[in-house]
């Protein structure tokens, strides 16, 4: 295994603190990774500005790789391109769903270039797309809190961004 396989196998233990089912990476937040002469530059983009797991992610990460022996580790903030719920991977949306969340739909542009409409998410309990939204605001900003009609269950849906 080379460094940089070695690197993102200890990333994987990384997860996002308020969805902490999902890694890192499989967020689509771990940008880039830069190894220098002396040093380890690791290069991770918020979900929306603002967001205040970003300097828990940090920490978490500068003490994962401590644990494994990697010193002099910098983490930044890389703002440009913005992330996308479209980063998140299919493992990641998959592991979303079984943690209660209904993953965000891939953002299609229109012959405009401009997203489409959302559709309603699909319960991730029962599957139902019969649903409809509580609040633009869930659990975290990211989140927006929805129900299904069918299982009257509340659950949060990771907002399209």
């Amino acid at each position: 295994m080379n460094r940089d396989a070695d690197i993102r196998k200890v990333l994987e233990a990384v997860t996002d603190p308020e969805i902490p089912v999902i890694s890192i990476e499989e967020l689509g937040i771990l940008r880039e990774i830069v190894q220098e002469e002396n040093s380890i530059i690791i290069f991770i983009s918020p979900t929306y500005s603002g967001c205040p797991a970003m300097d828990i992610i940090a920490f978490d990460i500068k003490k994962a790789m401590a644990e494994k022996g990697y010193q002099n580790v910098e983490v930044k903030y890389q703002l440009s391109p913005a992330w996308t719920t479209d980063d998140i991977s299919d493992v990641g949306r998959e592991k979303l769903k079984n943690y209660g969340i209904a993953p965000p739909e891939k953002l299609m542009p229109n012959e405009n270039g401009l997203f489409q409409n959302e559709k309603n998410p699909s319960c991730p309990r029962c599957n139902s797309e019969n649903t409809k939204l509580i609040s633009l605001f869930g659990s975290t900003p990211c989140k927006s809190l929805h129900q299904c009609l069918d299982c009257q269950e509340p659950f949060d849906r990771f907002k399209c961004h």
